[in-house]
């Protein structure tokens, strides 16, 4: 295979695509995020991840857990947690079967935040969309993204 195989070449455009409708939609969320609730992406992500832990067996996510979850290092994702914590929208506490485990939970005025932001995200994702299917090189992919069906 060499640079200019014409399958190389298509699978380079297949993932520009994929690039491009992803930094699109990322982008519409994020403005309207900050905009209505002074939130970024990524904190409302976080929220998200976060909001949906429980008690019980693997009901709390370890760090690396979290920074999978929200696509970013441990050490980006600690400064994340930090940011959210000193707006009173997380907290931290110690593991209580492991003192060397930390916990990140998300505080009242975390849950009602991210339950104020839900519609703003919901609808600006459907509105990204929306735009990016008028595109003929983003059409398949936003097809591809409406049928599936991925467990939150």
């Amino acid at each position: 295979m060499t640079a200019t195989d014409p399958a190389l070449t298509a699978l380079a455009q297949g993932w520009c695509a994929l690039s491009a409708l992803h930094g699109r939609i990322e982008a519409h969320i994020e403005r309207a995020l900050q905009a209505k609730h002074d939130l970024s992406v990524r904190e409302y992500s976080l929220l998200d991840v976060l909001s949906r832990q429980h008690a019980g067996d693997g009901g709390h996510l370890q760090m690396k857990q979290v920074a999978d979850a929200v696509v970013l290092s441990q050490s980006a994702t600690t400064r994340l947690v930090s940011r959210l914590e000193d707006r009173g929208l997380l907290e931290r506490y110690l593991c209580p079967t492991d003192r060397r485990g930390i916990y990140t939970n998300v505080t009242e005025a975390g849950l009602r935040l991210l339950e104020e932001a839900r519609p703003t995200n919901d609808a600006a994702l459907r509105e990204a969309l929306d735009d990016a299917a008028k595109l003929p090189e983003l059409a398949p992919l936003v097809r591809v993204v409406e049928s599936l069906n991925v467990p939150a």
